[in-house]
């Protein structure tokens, strides 16, 4: 078939490749300069199938929804809210529930570890050298976070995911840059977990891909979309005026834009950019930094080491302005290196600070497979995981487009649940 896919982010490169790969024609289109410059752009990097767990749980909703009224705090609900935020809030609290939480937390863990699976398979059959590293430290500031991560390791033991409780001193003889001063209640190791550089994966596969035959037409925006048994796109490049051009399919990738794209065809997806931040630094001590990516369970953020760089990733906003960057989650961003890794990178000058726009879905899985619409297909709605999911995600997609059946189940990530 001669494809073309919308969207140039981690979850599209992977898509384009993998369609290429079953001998299909893939044109690309992305509005930016390169691939993986939007969301993709600095993501935190953590590959943890074990720390995944749909963001609409009844914990997480509580406590968000309590700090999000204060400017101060690094999850914040913005000025810019309206009935499509109204109302994804309330189908976020209603999956929330505890059946609908297990159930999106099932759906979630069987895509991520089938995504872990198809990356070490890409990075080892290409030869794919960029920055990651095994393994993932589960820090627990207190007792509460002791009791919490303990009531789901029963599920964990259920499922087979493999883990360590470790003590204080454990953890400081496994990470010896800890903060000494920095008190907790111990850690957990997920020794099968991983980080990595997303966009560096990225534009090594866009490379593949391009071995492959696939097309890349950047700096070009698709302004609309017609389903049918030979989908048409109009597209507008820098350099030209507005064209239609007719494929035999199309898949949308494209990341928060995908809802406004869809809806004139009547696929009303409750998608919603939630906004998170990272702020990346060069290594200053390397025997101060990471030797595994570490999650603050607590705080909901990420340190991991790439290559000569620390990089921390967190917070959430909904209701912004993507170009503006509020102080308080970067100070909480800064303020987690300092607890954990003091004197880690050099804050002085060269320093990062990113925000990106993630495409989150309120229930969790994303949507991976037909619209429901002659022509157009699905692969969206990966929120802050996208890096996490992207290679199963397109590997199942492929399969599902070539007619074969995909290696997982993706009932749960059909369009019918939004029906």
């Amino acid at each position: 078939m001669n494809i073309a896919l919308i969207g140039a982010g981690i979850v599209g490169v992977t898509t384009a490749y993998e369609l290429a790969a079953d001998g299909h024609q893939v044109t690309v289109f992305e509005r930016c300069g390169a691939v993986a410059e939007e969301a993709s752009f600095a993501s935190g990097g953590l590959i943890s199938p074990t720390c995944l767990t749909p963001w609409a749980d009844t914990h997480t909703a509580s406590r968000v929804l309590r700090q999000w009224w204060s400017p101060l705090n690094p999850q914040h609900l913005g000025p810019h809210i309206g009935p499509r935020q109204v109302s994804w809030m309330w189908r976020w609290w209603r999956a929330g529930r505890p059946e609908s939480q297990t159930l999106n937390r099932d759906r979630l863990l069987q895509l991520a570890l089938y995504s872990r699976q198809r990356l070490q398979h890409l990075r080892t059959d290409l030869a794919l050298d960029y920055e990651h590293s095994t393994g993932c430290l589960v820090m627990l500031r207190d007792a509460q976070d002791l009791a919490r991560v303990q009531a789901t390791q029963s599920w964990w033991r259920e499922v087979g995911l493999p883990f360590h409780e470790l003590s204080p001193e454990q953890t400081r003889r496994l990470e010896p840059g800890l903060n000494p001063d920095t008190t907790f209640a111990g850690a957990l190791l997920l020794p099968e977990d991983e980080a990595g550089n997303c966009r560096q994966f990225a534009m090594l596969l866009r490379n593949e891909a391009l071995r492959l035959g696939v097309k890349f037409e950047f700096q070009t925006s698709v302004l609309g979309l017609e389903a049918g048994q030979r989908p048409t796109l109009q597209t507008r490049s820098a350099s030209s005026q507005p064209q239609q051009r007719s494929f035999d399919a199309c898949v949308v990738c494209a990341g928060s834009a995908s809802a406004d794209l869809l809806r004139p065809l009547g696929l009303k997806i409750p998608l919603l950019g939630v906004h998170g931040y990272s702020v990346s630094a060069q290594v200053r001590e390397p025997l101060n930094t990471p030797r595994s990516a570490v999650w603050d369970a607590q705080r909901q953020v990420s340190i991991t080491r790439l290559g000569q760089r620390v990089r921390v990733a967190g917070g959430f906003e909904l209701g912004h302005n993507a170009q503006d960057k509020r102080s308080a989650p970067l100070r909480e961003l800064y303020q987690v290196l300092q607890d954990w890794f003091p004197g880690a990178a050099t804050l002085s000058s060269g320093v990062q600070e990113w925000k990106g726009s993630q495409a989150m879905l309120p229930d969790g899985p994303p949507l991976i497979g037909a619209s429901g619409l002659p022509g157009v297909w699905l692969n969206l709605g990966h929120g802050a995981s996208g890096w996490a999911l992207s290679c199963g995600s397109a590997r199942a997609l492929a399969d599902t487009m070539s007619g074969r059946s995909a290696a997982i189940d993706l009932s749960g990530h059909a369009m019918e649940r939004y029906a």
